[in-house]
């Protein structure tokens, strides 16, 4: 990877420094107290650690020898991290002793066995203008080259110290039967058991996570060793050579700053100071250490400390109502999450943020509740403003039902989904506007998104009217979404559903983020288009749904929208470089990352990247087409397919998204479009069995024409598909014209079976064949 000295923060691609290959954060505590006065969060996170297998090459740290340091706490206030004792649980659960039984199903792993690796080259000479975005321990410098360096992403961030977690009294506690295990590296041992228990125990997983994070310091008192610069944290333990026998447990102390990138510090619409996370480019870097690729997906547990008058909002369930904070004046709030996500989707909203609810006519809500099993969905004839059942059964906030997140691993048809509330920087005409139309907007919604997609995969929402300066009309994040008010001023108070429109199709496109994009993400960031492109298409159809639309008013408003939104990518595209106007800008490089891990995201820190639309546009154009190639209906039906099979996972577009959305498309195509089809599968280097075979039985490609055959043959070929070797023996011995280049491929591949192929169907046709073609067919051949 290039040295930061050549990347401009102004222009140029995101770093993504951490080494995931290596090692991977699979569970982080975080301890915070927000600081109203300095517009700061301080406290610590706690990363617990899991060692990679497979690679073997020695520790080696790459940072420049003219690399500038600082002393911990030089000219910044950096408060001291804080430890708790492990005899208290705050988060309202039972103690240990009462909700922990027998533990020997979690000792079934020992430490796993590893090589040394080679540390991620982090850091180039800096300037003396970035110097205070360059920070180390005392000890940095006596650290080994053969140590190895966890990465973790970082930037403007103060670390006042890394230390190493002792859990031995918290794995003293629990029994195990399996003492080989924990002679070994009993800590290590420990700590890749808790991670390895299943979800299905998340509760106690997590009860030791909190009281493991709350031990003390490693017995001998000393720091880790760490170094800070501009986009990393880089960490060392001294004598440790490879991951296996790195910490599994650090904590790390840090304050953030008031003008972080990760963290905007603005008014409320009663100019009351709040804080949010923005979803800026380099997403949650700015509020805690962490590993920001997608693929470090991870579960977390976090306690705010705020001002007692304030709200705090998470994605996460609430873990208990609010209790204080001793003497202070403070309130603590606790949030957890047990999908695996990736870090970047943690979002964090601390404000005097006023709660508006819906009130469900009791009657209404008793019939709710008893049909909470009925498989039926309510009848789109609803006239506006009208309670359907399915509405009522999206809006369960006035009964407070609370899913366990292990509802979220079952696919049922009902809408399971706790609606609490939506909240405001309250001023009196906003509160108005949200008591005569958002609020009956939101379940409306939801409903449709269930009916279109099936069970909402989060357990809770929470929506947050964001201030004016939300630098866009939304944004999604598990179990909470930001709305811009933007949205809520499309008309008067009494323009009626028309002024509505505007929020409505917004709140679709974000709750459509909850399948796509949260918990079917992309593993490139670079491929947004799956994420935004597959929102805005579903825009569409949540909110004609929610609208109880008849079928030609929804052809006609979706009609409408695809007019305006191509006259926008057409302004777009004449107004912008070339390079961003890409829908996949790293191209035959999509997801791709270095030996341990690291990436770069194309194009993330350009400014003009903030105003481009072209992987909303151009993915919602694609998924258009390929509906107007099968029927819309169809289309949502392999929508619901997909979400299914892909739940918690991440993609990438050139192999399993492509493929599968052409592959469900049986329609008639013509040849053209089967031949650029295959042309694009070509340049897959990989394609599983069962995708092959797919395509064949969908497209019957045996049978078409010789251009659409040629390229089916050379499919086969390449990916030693032998159930339909018999179509290339059929190809070469009947397309004689067209075959010459495929026996070159026959051999090339150095496929025993596919060679004898080559020489048989030369054989069957030497005396029949052009003596030319023949001449260099034999020069391969023979």
């Amino acid at each position: 990877m290039e040295p930061d000295k050549d990347l401009n923060r102004d222009t140029d691609d995101l770093p993504l420094r951490a080494n995931t290959n290596h090692i991977l954060v699979r569970h982080y505590v975080l301890d915070l107290t927000v600081n109203f006065d300095r517009k700061v969060i301080s406290g610590s996170v706690v990363l617990f650690l899991e060692p990679c297998s497979g690679l073997g090459t020695k520790a080696e740290d790459d940072i420049g020898p003219g690399a500038r340091t600082l002393e911990a706490g030089g000219s910044r206030d950096v408060s001291v991290c804080r430890s708790r004792d492990m005899d208290t649980v705050e988060d309202g659960t039972k103690g240990l002793g009462e909700t922990t039984t027998r533990m020997e199903k979690m000792f079934g792993a020992s430490e796993r066995d590893g090589a040394e690796f080679q540390a991620l080259s982090a850091v180039g000479s800096q300037t003396a203008a970035e110097t205070e975005n360059i920070q180390s321990s005392h000890s940095w410098e006596t650290t080994s080259d053969g140590d190895f360096t966890l990465v973790l992403d970082c930037c403007d961030l103060d670390v006042s110290k890394v230390e190493e977690v002792d859990v031995t009294s918290v794995s003293s506690m629990v029994a195990s039967e399996r003492s080989d295990v924990s002679s070994v590296n009993p800590q290590a041992a420990f700590i890749q058991n808790l991670i390895s228990v299943p979800s299905s125990r998340w509760r106690q997983k997590h009860q030791l996570f909190l009281l493991c994070s709350r031990a003390h310091g490693a017995q001998d008192g000393s720091s880790l060793h760490f170094q800070r610069d501009r986009w990393s944290l880089q960490v060392r333990k001294k004598g440790v050579a490879t991951p296996q026998e790195f910490p599994r447990a650090l904590r790390i102390c840090y304050e953030t700053r008031p003008t972080g990138g990760s963290v905007r510090w603005t008014k409320d619409q009663d100019n009351r100071v709040c804080v949010y996370t923005a979803g800026s480019p380099i997403n949650n870097r700015a509020l805690f250490p962490c590993q920001e690729p997608p693929v470090a997906m991870s579960t977390w547990h976090a306690t705010v400390r705020a001002p007692s008058e304030c709200v705090v909002l998470m994605s996460g369930e609430e873990q208990t109502v609010p209790t204080e904070d001793g003497d202070t004046p403070f309130l603590i709030w606790n949030y957890y999450v047990t999908m695996p996500m990736p870090a970047s989707t943690f979002t964090l909203a601390v404000g005097h943020w006023h709660q508006v609810t819906a009130e469900i006519p009791p009657a209404l809500e008793r019939g709710v509740r008893a049909g909470a099993h009925c498989s039926k969905i309510a009848k789109l004839g609803a006239g506006p403003g009208e309670w359907t059942e399915a509405d009522l059964r999206a809006n369960t906030c006035t009964h407070k039902l609370l899913l366990y997140p292990s509802l979220l691993y079952q696919h049922t048809h009902l809408l399971q989904v706790k609606l609490d509330c939506i909240f405001v920087g309250c001023f009196e005409k906003l509160v108005a506007f949200l008591l005569q139309g958002v609020l009956k907007l939101l379940p409306q919604c939801l409903a449709a998104a269930h009916t279109v997609l099936g069970v909402h995969p989060f357990p809770r929402l929470d929506v947050l009217i964001v201030p004016a300066g939300f630098s866009s009309l939304g944004m999604a994040s598990p179990h909470i979404i930001f709305l811009s008010q933007s949205v809520l001023y499309a008309g008067s108070l009494g323009s009626g559903e028309n002024g509505l429109s505007l929020c409505g199709s917004r709140m679709c496109h974000e709750i459509a983020h909850s399948w796509f994009g949260l918990v079917i993400g992309a593993r490139d960031w670079t491929e947004e288009w799956i994420s935004e492109g597959f929102a805005t298409y579903l825009e569409d159809i949540i909110w004609a749904q929610a609208q109880h639309l008849s079928l030609q008013e929804t052809a006609e408003q979706s009609d409408l929208k695809a007019l305006l939104r191509w006259r926008r990518l057409s302004d777009e595209l004449q107004n912008s470089e070339e390079a961003l106007q890409i829908l996949r800008p790293n191209m035959e490089n999509t997801g791709q990352a270095s030996e341990s891990g690291s990436s770069t995201v194309k194009h993330a820190l350009n400014p003009d990247k903030t105003f481009m639309q072209v992987h909303y546009l151009k993915g919602y154009f694609l998924l258009r087409f390929l509906a107007s190639q099968v029927g819309e209906q169809q289309f949502i039906d392999f929508f619901r397919l997909f979400v299914k099979k892909y739940h918690g996972q991440l993609i990438l577009s050139q192999v399993r998204l492509t493929i599968n959305l052409i592959i469900v498309l049986s329609s008639q195509v013509m040849s053209d479009q089967l031949v650029m089809l295959l042309e694009l599968l070509l340049e897959e280097e990989e394609l599983s069995t069962a995708t092959v075979r797919a395509l064949q039985r969908t497209y019957n490609l045996q049978n078409q024409d010789a251009e659409v055959q040629h390229r089916w043959c050379e499919l086969v070929v390449k990916h030693a598909y032998t159930r339909a070797y018999r179509d290339v023996e059929h190809f070469l011995v009947h397309d004689q014209a067209m075959g010459v280049y495929l026996y070159g491929e026959l051999m090339v591949q150095e496929d025993p079976e596919q060679q004898a192929l080559a020489r048989r169907c030369l054989s069957l046709v030497t005396e029949q064949m052009d003596q030319s073609a023949r001449r260099v067919v034999e020069e391969m051949v023979l």
